[in-house]
């Protein structure tokens, strides 16, 4: 599935990861590197990892926090624009999973990796 969104993206020069983490930063603001693990249910040092490579891209900025050991990150006017040039790459993804799938087998294919989810976060 990755690879699908991977391939529908790659005009905008995203991968499916960075869209999900730009996304993030984008409805959140400004926000810890702690806060977004926990958004996003990563651990810290996936999230750091691509986080550097994000800023090394200009897609993000990151910030030393009030307190010395936070780290802000903020999405920059590039990552911004990576973002909007993605969003509608995206929703024709979504479009073509939902039509290869039909309506009830996407939304219990949603439903499973929600509770899968929840098995994540209650881990």
């Amino acid at each position: 599935m990755t690879r699908f969104y991977d391939d529908m993206l790659e005009p905008s020069g995203l991968k499916a990861t960075q869209l999900t983490m730009l996304g993030a930063i984008s409805i959140s603001g400004p926000a810890r590197m702690s806060d977004l693990a926990d958004m996003l249910a990563l651990d810290k040092t996936t999230l750091t990892r691509n986080l550097k490579l994000m800023e090394a891209g200009g897609l993000i900025a990151i910030a030393q926090g009030a307190d010395r050991r936070a780290r802000i990150v903020s999405l920059t006017q590039a990552g911004a624009d990576a973002l909007e040039r993605a969003l509608p790459l995206w929703r024709e993804a979504q479009r073509r999973a939902v039509e290869h799938l039909g309506e009830e087998r996407w939304r219990r294919l949603v439903a499973i990796l929600a509770d899968l989810e929840g098995l994540v976060s209650g881990a």
